[in-house]
């Protein structure tokens, strides 16, 4: 091995550009050349010995860069980065495809989005994950499979690195809610089947299994305007990266532009976390004179962070303001008053997700497909509605509703029928 690849001691930066080999420029006759197809079966794959020839460094080097390890200088390591992405490569994938066995191993990406005062409990990861993952887990126990599980934290676009790692240790991967930009999961789909979990509906490259969020948002607006008389709206919105917070907002928009009468009257753009929930709360006492009829929030942990900021400075819910939530998770029934909210199956977007991802590992040719599941209206005691368990009402597709649906159907978007969670 030689030094100038890796950092000893003492010798952090110093001419690091001087003692390494100089690599041929990226897409020249130094990347491996495939044999013709008429003298092979199938293609030769990119090996961690082509990455290190291409790179001008050893072999050891690569393997340092591949598995995020120190003593690699930041020149270095970026030069190998470059050729990995240059070539496609996969770690791991040459012994995959030399053997042409499945891992039986799929990996679950998830998105951990951490406020600065947020109790770990808190964390969705440990809220809406762990209900992904028992869904995961009924598909797969019974086949034998394992799953590798990993977290990305939003902000770090560093971490996006290590999926080229993972990617090289299972045979698909399930991605968590928008954490992976549309370009990066397009090359990933490339090398390996990808299915999105509550992701964009929209996307065009990947399978997509989300939660009609679009039908379950208007509905829960809808609620507030025609049964409630609730005029003047206050939104709590999601992070910006969020697809689910995305169409909810869509879905409020869409209500208020069929509703000339109700207007919007401020938002504040939170992080899914109760205290995201409670600093929208103290903007709206700090002008109590303005005080909307009320608001709605794009997920139940914002809404409570509400409630619990409304209540301190004496505003009552729901005969002051109603407050609503999305998601229906467990704390939103024990709140006071209780919670408002849609509910979405968050547990069968775990198994459905499995699936599509097991189906398209056996079957690598399928078109990419955006499944929708359906939601369900919970109406209790934060909106208006007279105390008691709550009714529950499970809402037609919006799109299906307007007629809209058809034209998808080339893009290969189906609506999933109902179905109780274990």
């Amino acid at each position: 091995m030689s030094t100038s690849d890796v950092l000893g001691p003492g010798a952090a930066g110093e001419g690091d550009e001087g003692r390494l080999p100089v690599p041929p420029p990226l897409g020249s006759a130094a990347i491996p050349q495939q044999p013709d197809s008429a003298s092979r079966i199938g293609p030769a794959p990119i090996t961690l010995y082509d990455v290190a020839r291409m790179a001008g460094v050893s072999i050891a080097t690569v393997s340092r860069v591949v598995h995020g390890q120190d003593r690699v200088r930041e020149s270095t390591r970026a030069r190998v980065r470059e050729v990995i992405e240059h070539l496609g490569y996969v770690p791991d994938g040459a012994a995959q495809s030399l053997s042409r066995r499945r891992k039986n191993v799929i990996g679950l990406v998830c998105v951990e989005r951490l406020a600065p005062h947020q109790y770990d409990i808190e964390s969705m990861s440990l809220l809406f994950y762990d209900e992904i993952l028992r869904g995961v887990e009924a598909r797969i126990r019974d086949n034998n499979w394992s799953l590798l599980i990993t977290y990305l934290r939003e902000e770090n676009l560093i971490d996006l690195a290590r999926l080229q790692s993972l990617s090289g240790k299972v045979d698909g991967l399930l991605i968590g809610e928008g954490i992976v930009p549309p370009t990066d999961l397009a090359r990933l789909a490339d090398r390996l089947p990808i299915v999105v979990v509550a992701g964009d509906p929209a996307e065009q490259d990947v399978d997509v299994v989300t939660a009609d969020n679009r039908s379950g948002a208007a509905a829960l607006v809808n609620h507030l305007v025609d049964d409630h008389g609730r005029r003047r709206l206050f939104h709590v919105d999601g992070p910006p990266s969020a697809p689910d917070a995305k169409e909810r907002r869509l879905a409020l928009l869409d209500v208020l532009h069929t509703h000339p009468g109700v207007e919007l009257i401020g938002s504040h753009t939170g992080r899914f976390s109760v205290e995201s929930g409670e600093v929208a709360g103290v903007k709206l006492i700090a002008n109590r004179k303005t005080l909307p009829d009320a608001v709605v929030c794009a997920n139940d942990q914002m809404a409570i962070g509400v409630l619990q900021a409304l209540a301190r400075g004496g505003v009552r819910v729901p005969e002051d303001v109603a407050v609503t939530g999305f998601d229906d998770i467990f704390p939103g029934g024990l709140s006071e008053p209780s919670l408002t909210t849609v509910h979405q199956p968050m547990r069968l977007l775990g198994e459905r997700a499995c699936a599509r991802l097991l189906d398209r590992i056996a079957r690598p040719e399928i078109p990419p497909e955006v499944e929708l599941l359906p939601t369900d209206l919970v109406l209790r005691r934060s909106c208006g509605c007279p105390p008691g368990p709550g009714a529950r009402r499970t809402l037609a597709p919006l799109r299906e509703a307007s007629g809209e649906v058809a034209s998808h159907v080339s893009r290969g978007r189906r609506h999933a029928r109902a179905k109780s969670e274990s």
